[in-house]
């Protein structure tokens, strides 16, 4: 008899659910709207339904469990800390689906389950210690050790977008404090740099000529605009600086680029690397770079590993 996983990742607009065999391999993958009026209470019987309705087109095949990751701090528990986004206040997301479904249940943060889905398939493929970094219109992040996502006392390690890297911001992050790695390294970050460069100066520029996002910044670069070239330059410096933060505590074997702003390519790590290898302590200096490769679906794939992990 076969054996499948289900692979389940909330969003604050959709829920992606996919389903795999032990294989890792996705046999079908789709989308159900996230209602998250009445303080989210129909999400996770949202999910049961739509997994309940997936199986009754299944010939008597043994579904193992479901992964969940969930947008805010979830323990090695199954327990949510606040989900602002869902309207979630802390309870568990593994009893409450347990019981909702009558099959294991697992649930880790979204950005360290999609970290276990780029380990387990993805850019981060035949690494067991490693940094996922979603740069996206926030920074999130994911560690990796030795193959487990490093969760921390309420599921909130890995939230490297929070490192501090500047004490001169006067503007306010989205959590609160000033000078952190996201205002500078997100896509909302890229934005920003570039927006400050061209009030600071009269050099001729691309930019200054239609509406500046992270990705006219990196087209302008690989077309070689001196300005955009000078912002791609501070956005790695502030990156490498706090990734080289991050592997003083984690010594990872790689480093995984994705979120929004990996759709660059390749140029993007010749602006982290240089930075990251001048400040990194020797024994992480030779860390991979490498491009995220799952995409939307890590998050879905990683969930799926959560379950498989029990079986080993």
């Amino acid at each position: 008899m076969k054996k499948y996983v289900f692979g389940v990742d909330i969003g604050g607009t959709t829920v992606k659910l996919g389903l795999f065999d032990v294989e890792g391999n996705v046999l079908d993958k789709w989308e159900i709207p996230t209602r998250t009026e009445n303080d989210g209470t129909q999400i996770l019987p949202d999910i049961a339904d739509s997994i309940r309705e997936k199986m009754q087109q299944m010939d008597n095949d043994t579904v193992i469990g479901v992964g969940v990751g969930a947008p805010g701090p979830v323990d090695s528990e199954g327990v949510v800390h606040r989900a602002v986004n869902l309207g979630w206040g802390t309870f568990s997301i593994k009893e409450t689906l347990e019981n909702l479904l009558n099959m294991p249940v697992m649930a880790g943060n979204d950005a360290n389950v999609a970290a276990l889905g780029e380990m387990w398939m993805g850019g981060g493929r035949g690494y067991k210690d490693l940094v996922v970094v979603t740069l996206g219109t926030g920074v999130g992040g994911g560690i990796i050790v030795n193959g487990k996502m490093l969760t921390g006392a309420t599921g909130a390690g890995g939230e490297i977008g929070h490192i501090h890297v500047d004490d001169a911001e006067t503007e306010v992050c989205g959590c609160g404090n000033k000078g952190c790695l996201e205002q500078y390294s997100s896509a909302t970050g890229i934005t920003r740099l570039a927006n400050r460069m061209l009030a600071s100066c009269d050099d001729a520029s691309v930019l200054r000529d239609g509406e500046v996002s992270a990705k006219s910044v990196f087209d302008a670069v690989k077309a070689g605009d001196a300005l955009a070239i000078k912002v791609a330059e501070q956005f790695g410096e502030y990156l490498g600086n706090g990734l080289a933060a991050v592997a003083g505590v984690t010594n990872p074997e790689a480093f995984v680029i994705g979120g929004g702003v990996s759709k660059a390519g390749e140029i993007l790590l010749d602006y982290i690397r240089p930075h990251y290898e001048k400040y990194v302590f020797h024994g992480s200096r030779n860390a991979k770079f490498t491009l995220a490769t799952l995409g939307n679906d890590a998050g879905i794939y990683g969930a799926a590993k959560l379950i498989l992990d029990l079986e080993n």
